[in-house]
């Protein structure tokens, strides 16, 4: 395997999709779960940090939002564009263990500060990833199975964001029966946590790399030009942002302060709160990708490119009820299904997005561009936990449900007019 990865691949429509195909993009989705799984871990873990460090709401939040997704992102820009012209096998398993690495070091973080820094390093390693397996994923399969593969993969990360929800209280449990004196039992469970970076690394040294191919549309015009792409498609570009970002605002807004807001407001159990927001995730994750392949192949052919920012416009606009409905649940139980409605609506809406981008990126900017899209909604992201700790610390006496409300109803309107002008193509 060369320095410089080999760009004079086949065209993605003529060649046939082998099984070890089909091996890589599971292994990739595995990785990636993997590593989306301290996401929901973290969620988990945010009552016991918040202790540790003694911080508020707008603080977590930002541990959230910030460190979590926006720095992690920006970071990811360059990683990606080394992507495009060397080998994406050897990046990969550099972030692989990057990422064990650093979220090793995370649990021995002595203060916030040094905590928030590592928990930023460790998810840029993630978002890295993310841009470059959907640049793979048209170099491993045909274009036959490329949306199958991309909602494959989807799936996997969705399952292992998920476990991380689910497990996490019982590895915090675990972790508290072999933790050293003094030592934080959170601070034990990220340390159990990166030691799935070692079978991983194994594994991928097997994985092929794939020489890149090109998807045959009417932009693969060999130009590689990113300034013109984005001229030509200035106005659709910014529609989509506005939709994609609104639901994006939202549903950060909710997802990662889920678990502390019903320990706070119903003082639940955080084994079987976890355990629920883990089977609510992977549920409405998973569903979500089935309801968004039918609909791709009812819906194109008699609607064309109108379909997709019609059920996002449809998703966004019928979320909203449901975080009316979470603000006033006067039961975890309510909450819960409130919660569950809603990530199961905004993740059908956002579902067909990769493909929607890999439909439009020109080839040999594919890996680069996922980036900087992952980027900007990352801007968005980070918006909305960190206005939903700002929102409960300093305006809503710390009901962090009512604060999710308050921050997820107006960018919810916003993707829902942004997506019904994409359709209506004005």
């Amino acid at each position: 395997m060369g320095a410089l990865a080999d760009t004079a691949g086949p065209n993605a429509s003529d060649r046939l999709t082998t099984p070890a195909g089909f091996w890589t993009v599971a292994f990739l989705g595995v990785t990636a779960g993997v590593q989306m799984s301290d996401r929901g871990l973290q969620s988990i873990l945010s009552p016991a940090i918040q202790r540790s460090f003694d911080v508020g709401d707008a603080v977590i939040g930002a541990l959230h939002g910030i460190a979590g997704i926006l720095v992690a992102s920006a970071l990811a820009v360059p990683l990606a564009r080394l992507a495009d012209r060397y080998s994406r096998k050897t990046i990969l398993l550099g972030l692989i263990l990057l990422w064990g690495l650093l979220t090793a070091l995370a649990g021995f973080a002595p203060n916030f500060p040094l905590f928030f820094i590592g928990r930023a390093a460790s998810g840029i390693t993630e978002f890295a990833m993310i841009p470059i397996v959907y640049s793979l994923i048209p170099d491993l399969v045909s274009d036959r199975h490329r949306v199958p593969s991309n909602l494959a993969f989807a799936a996997l990360m969705a399952t292992g964001a998920s476990a991380g929800f689910y497990f996490g209280g019982n590895l915090l449990e675990f972790a508290g029966t072999i933790a050293p004196a003094g030592f934080d039992p959170w601070r034990t469970a990220l340390l159990c946590l990166s030691l799935l970076a070692l079978p991983l690394l194994a594994a991928g040294l097997l994985l092929p790399d794939p020489p890149r191919t090109a998807i045959a549309t009417a932009r693969d015009d060999g130009s590689g030009a990113l300034a013109s792409f984005l001229s030509e498609n200035r106005r659709r570009i910014l529609l989509f942002l506005g939709a994609a970002g609104g639901l994006a605002v939202a549903v950060q807004a909710v997802a990662p302060l889920a678990a502390l807001a019903l320990v706070r407001r119903y003082d639940a159990d955080l084994i079987p709160t976890g355990h629920a927001l883990g089977l609510t995730t992977l549920v409405t994750s998973l569903g979500s990708l089935v309801v968004a392949g039918t609909v791709d192949r009812l819906l194109q052919a008699r609607f064309g490119e109108a379909a997709r920012p019609t059920v996002m416009a449809a998703g966004a606009l019928l979320a909203i009820p449901c975080l009316v409905w979470l603000a006033a649940a006067s039961s975890e139980a309510q909450a819960l299904a409130a919660i569950a409605l809603f990530l199961a609506l905004t993740s059908t809406a956002n579902a067909l997005i990769p493909t929607i981008l890999q439909d439009i990126l020109p080839a040999d900017l594919r890996a680069r561009c996922f980036a900087i899209y992952s980027f900007v909604i990352a801007a968005f992201c980070a918006v909305g936990p960190l206005v939903t700790g700002a929102l409960s610390d300093r305006m809503v006496g710390g009901d962090l449900l009512l604060a999710m409300t308050i921050a997820g109803v107006p960018t919810l309107l916003l993707a829902t007019w942004s997506a019904g002008r994409m359709a209506r193509g004005r």
